[in-house]
């Protein structure tokens, strides 16, 4: 079998050649009982252990949802740990998380949905006046219909999932057609933790992992594919460009 090679410029030390996933595990099997992640706002702390453990109930439950490899799955949101644990699930899976910017309308909105041929989508109800429940029914208006539906407009889509970042699980179903995150995870129970695995094994550290949206004056944002690779690479040459070790935190006070 053919081996990909690659050609290291710039530094004597190695590119880390593993996925998303292989990584996060080893760390979270060295400190299990450290801080991994502490969101202000929800009020919420996650241990590594505490953190992986979520992140496979979630991935659990995408198995259990329908969606695997490759799949195309949109997060429209605010800041929160279900942004974090839809990236890390999806990534533990091998599906595309699509980054939906939470200022966009329903032209954008639209156009990335298409674009990305999303499959999935979760999104919170609202944003600092923006109701993104109503902007997605007038795009989506099988979402209003009793039982099963279908867009004409975005046959690629086939879930929506509604989540309240303040209570993921107990929040209310805006229309018929919406999915809650509380469904999603109950999905996971039916789907042996082998499959989870094997799902995992089949991942090669060049798959795409991540979809981002980038910003211009003119004209609609431009898709920029993003694999394991470049991620795993690209965050951990800057915390070692800012001497991080295993005691530090970083602040991230983005929008």
């Amino acid at each position: 079998m053919a081996q990909k090679s690659y050609c290291h410029r710039g530094g004597t030390v190695p590119l880390l050649g593993v996925t998303i996933p292989a990584h996060f595990q080893c760390i979270a099997d060295r400190y299990p009982e450290r801080e991994a992640v502490v969101s202000m706002p929800q009020n919420r702390r996650l241990t590594y252990g505490a953190l992986a453990k979520q992140i496979d109930h979630l991935a659990l439950g995408l198995l259990g949802m329908g969606f695997a490899k490759g799949d195309r799955i949109g997060v429209w949101s605010s800041n929160n740990l279900e942004w974090l644990l839809l990236q890390m699930a999806t990534a533990r899976i091998g599906a595309i998380l699509v980054n939906i910017n939470p200022a966009y309308r329903t032209r954008e909105l639209s156009y990335a949905l298409k674009r990305s041929e999303v499959q999935g989508l979760f999104l919170i109800p609202a944003f600092r006046g923006a109701d993104y429940v109503a902007m997605l029914a007038e795009l989506v208006p099988e979402l209003k219909q009793d039982g099963g539906w279908k867009s004409g407009e975005f046959p690629h889509l086939g879930r929506v999932v509604v989540f309240d970042p303040a209570n993921p699980p107990a929040t209310a179903r805006p229309h018929p057609g919406f999915t809650l995150w509380g469904e999603v995870l109950a999905a996971g129970e039916a789907v042996a933790p082998d499959k989870l695995i094997d799902a995992t094994a089949t991942l090669d550290i060049d798959d795409p992992i991540n979809i981002q949206y980038t910003s211009g004056t003119t004209g609609f944002p431009k898709a920029v594919v993003l694999t394991h690779h470049n991620i795993l690479n690209n965050a951990w040459f800057a915390a070692q460009a800012m001497h991080f070790t295993e005691a530090d935190r970083l602040c991230v006070p983005v929008p």
